[in-house]
């Protein structure tokens, strides 16, 4: 995926059109993948969630202004970006309550041993950047945005983000080299064996220090170590799975009747808009005394009816390193093999107050516009419940003497099972017809997947979709998506 689906601007239309299944279907396409963003930013799966939620009702409810209907894509990541710096800033925010990982109880202890090795030298050299740095990167690389996007995401201009995005690919590569050369040749250096004593993944101030030593010193630097892709270092990196719950509760948030003057509210909430349609960088706002118990009411709870149900979701993702090593935006915490750069916390802006020293520090690469204050790759888990589509219920016929017609069967949905590859380059999706018949079809992938395919299902009939990776080269874990019409997505692992 890059720069937006070719589906982008037919979604955008219809949202503006009130289609509701054209919500269902931005949430197959885009949410696992918001998600993921999210709860790096926030570490929690509810508030994770709740910023999810808050981010497609105020695309619906905003769509009308969004002037290039073909970056809806990066459009939505901008307004889940601010939702979630908004949410960062509310005290009595929920903490800790951290998403499970997709596709872990799929890996057996000698794939997970590996995996784990891997995570650490990743994390060691994501450690040695910036926040900002970090959260370009893992948007750009793993999310797939191009730098316009990255542009209206943090509100700089292009070439901004374009300086950015290279400057962070550059220190990253000096970064791994580092970590690479401290593992395997850390007996060559005193210096360098002393840096990285530490526990590892190494802290940013650590990593930063190394870094710097073994590009200036002559040892090290004659020190051969294989150059690895930046794609494949962040692929070993865990993903946050979307709650199953929580399609239908963010759908009856976004297009129930009796929840308009909530939506209203969330979509004013999430403003001001500029000229283009897209948010304007956020600001934090100063703390308003509010009088007990009447704190922090109000949007979230008129639309976090859910939050107490994907709050049982089982699964953790341990606690990671913090903020760059110039930053003392977050004291590093202890590092778990299973930690991953999405939340790594983001740096501080100048015009916000620092993050409460309560709060965790977070897994996501942080990125911070010069006006705001900031902190994702894909996938997570497929939904299984059938995509929500609008019935149409047949008039009564008025009584009368001869029999009616027999109504013509009711449209269903679909149920998408995903798949996974390990070391071949193809694997099978299952999808199945449930609550009538349907006419399906794949719309789309994301990752270096291709997928097609057309046809019709009666109800409880199922087919099978064969999906393929793309790529030659294949390292670590990675995962991508096939999405399907009517609506369904499956999560697809490979290499």
């Amino acid at each position: 995926m890059t720069g937006g689906q070719p589906d982008d601007p037919r979604l955008a239309d219809a949202l503006r059109a009130g289609d509701a299944i054209a919500l269902t279907r931005v949430y197959d396409a885009y949410a696992p993948f918001l998600f993921d963003y999210c709860h790096g930013m926030l570490r929690d799966r509810v508030e994770a969630a709740g910023a999810l939620r808050g981010c497609l009702v105020t695309a619906r409810e905003r769509v009308g202004g969004l002037r290039e209907p073909e970056r809806l894509r990066g459009w939505l990541y901008a307004i889940a970006r601010r939702e979630c710096l908004r949410r960062r800033d509310s005290p009595s925010r929920h903490l800790g309550q951290e998403a499970a990982e997709t596709g872990d109880a799929d890996l057996t202890p000698e794939q997970r041993a590996h995996r784990a090795e891997h995570r650490t030298l990743a994390l060691t050299a994501l450690a040695a950047l910036s926040g900002r740095q970090r959260e370009a990167i893992d948007l750009a690389v793993r999310h797939e945005l191009t730098a316009a996007d990255l542009a209206g995401v943090f509100g700089t201009s292009p070439s901004d983000a374009e300086q950015l995005l290279d400057g962070a690919h550059r220190d990253l590569a000096a970064a791994l080299h580092a970590v690479l050369v401290a593992q395997a040749h850390h007996d060559g250096c005193a210096s360098a064996a002393a840096l990285s004593a530490g526990p590892w993944p190494l802290s940013p101030q650590e990593a930063g220090a190394l870094t710097r030593h073994v590009s200036g010193c002559p040892t090290c630097g004659a020190q051969q170590v294989p150059d690895l892709p930046v794609d494949r270092l962040l692929a070993v990196l865990p993903v946050a799975a979307v709650p199953a719950d929580l399609k239908l509760e963010v759908l009856d948030a976004a297009t129930n009747p009796e929840r308009g003057e909530a939506r209203r509210a969330v979509a004013e909430a999430a403003g001001p808009f500029g000229a283009d349609g897209w948010p304007l960088p956020y600001r934090a706002q100063p703390e308003r005394h509010a009088p007990s118990g009447s704190r922090r009411r109000g949007l979230p709870a008129a639309l976090g009816a859910g939050a107490v149900v994907i709050a049982l979701v089982a699964g953790v993702i341990a606690i990671l390193p913090s903020g760059p090593p110039e930053t003392p935006s977050a004291a590093p915490g202890p590092a778990a093999a299973s930690e991953t750069m999405e939340d790594l916390p983001p740096e501080p802006e100048k015009e916000s107050p620092s993050a409460s020293p309560s709060a965790k520090p977070s897994r996501t690469p942080s990125a911070r516009p010069t006006t705001e204050r900031p902190t994702p790759t894909p996938s997570a888990s497929p939904s299984r419940t059938p995509s929500a589509r609008p019935t149409r219920t047949p008039s009564r016929p008025a009584p009368s003497a001869t029999p009616s017609r027999p109504r013509p069967p009711q449209p269903g949905g679909l149920s998408v099972t995903g798949c996974r590859m390990d070391r071949d380059r193809s694997c099978t999706i299952t999808i199945t017809a449930v609550g009538g018949p349907v006419d399906w079809r794949v719309t789309g992938t994301s990752g270096s997947l291709a997928a097609g395919g057309a046809g019709h299902l009666a109800a409880g009939q199922s087919a099978q979709v064969a999906v393929e990776r793309t790529n030659r080269m294949c390292w670590g874990s990675r995962s991508g998506s096939v999405s399907f019409a009517p609506g369904g997505y499956a999560a697809v692992s490979y290499c």
